[in-house]
């Protein structure tokens, strides 16, 4: 069997030192749609040096800037085939904001296993520290295995959100770009699904997807623009279940409403009727 949960849970994928520039940041930055207009203020704390600001979603490529191979899953008790894995849910909590260059260690291990009946969830949980051992951020990310479930385990816990029973505060229509998804795989994540047609097809898609990390980006920075005043440090965490596909190119439908500290979030494609594409989205702010 592909997953072993007896081994796979609580397995220590060891930890990563690595490193950030200004201008890995700026990339990232450019990669999720900043800079579309160069000379709004706002824009270039994202894409210009004088004053950068990083946003949150940074975190989820800061370690694996320098990673030029696809990624494989293969880890202690874990053995899946690239072409069945979609990325199922990502959550990162913020101990601080990240600054504009640094050096830092990440630490990961396999938190839990779930069967979901057709698929395996696997649970992972990077912590992330500086040079002086004080926390940066805490990344969970859930990876959704098509046909590697029913081996007998938990189903795992339910996170619905409840909503509130009222239109959202604000709508936003935020665009992606044809060559987003070449854009974003310079960020670290190499996988083919997002830039090669055989293996998108061969995976159930009729073209490559954009990363389901880029369109969290995207979202989060078009959350933090309408709500925080672009500023990207007042965001403490911030959380997305992935509930469909983007293509690059198509335009986003985020709806978004005020709940106490938090701010609940939507986003579909409204081109494709309106189809869901981030689900259970929270971010926090301080």
């Amino acid at each position: 069997m592909p997953i072993d949960p007896a081994v796979a849970i609580g397995a220590d994928l060891g930890e990563v030192g690595f490193a950030w520039t200004p201008s890995d940041v700026l990339l990232y930055h450019l990669a999720v749609g900043a800079g579309a207009d160069p000379v709004d203020e706002r824009e270039l704390r994202y894409a210009y040096e004088r004053d950068l600001r990083v946003l949150p979603t940074f975190a989820t490529v800061a370690a694996n800037l320098r990673t030029f191979e696809p990624p494989a899953l293969k880890f202690p008790g874990v053995d899946v085939d690239l072409a069945k894995v979609l990325h199922g849910k990502q959550e990162i909590d913020l101990h601080r904001p990240i600054p504009v260059e640094g050096k830092a260690v990440a630490r990961t291990r396999i938190a839990d296993v779930f069967d979901k009946g057709k698929a395996a969830v696997l649970v992972q949980e990077t912590e992330v520290a500086d040079e002086s051992g004080a926390p940066l951020w805490t990344a969970r990310s859930s990876i959704f295995a098509r046909g590697e479930g029913g081996f007998g385990g938990e189903r795992g816990p339910s996170d619905k959100i409840e909503w509130p029973d009222r239109e959202p505060d604000k709508v936003l229509d935020v665009p992606t770009l044809p060559q987003q998804a070449l854009l974003y795989r310079l960020c670290g994540d190499r996988n083919p699904l997002h830039a090669d047609p055989a293996f998108a097809k061969a995976a159930g898609f009729d073209r490559p997807i954009l990363h389901g990390l880029c369109t969290y980006g995207v979202v989060a920075k078009a959350v933090v623009d309408a709500f925080l005043d672009g500023d990207p440090e007042r965001v403490s965490a911030f959380g997305t279940k992935f509930a469909g596909v983007v293509f690059p190119g198509e335009n986003l439908r985020v709806r978004v409403w005020r709940a106490d500290d938090r701010l609940l979030v939507t986003a579909t494609a409204p081109e494709r009727d309106d189809t869901p594409v981030l689900a259970d989205t929270v971010l926090r702010s301080r």
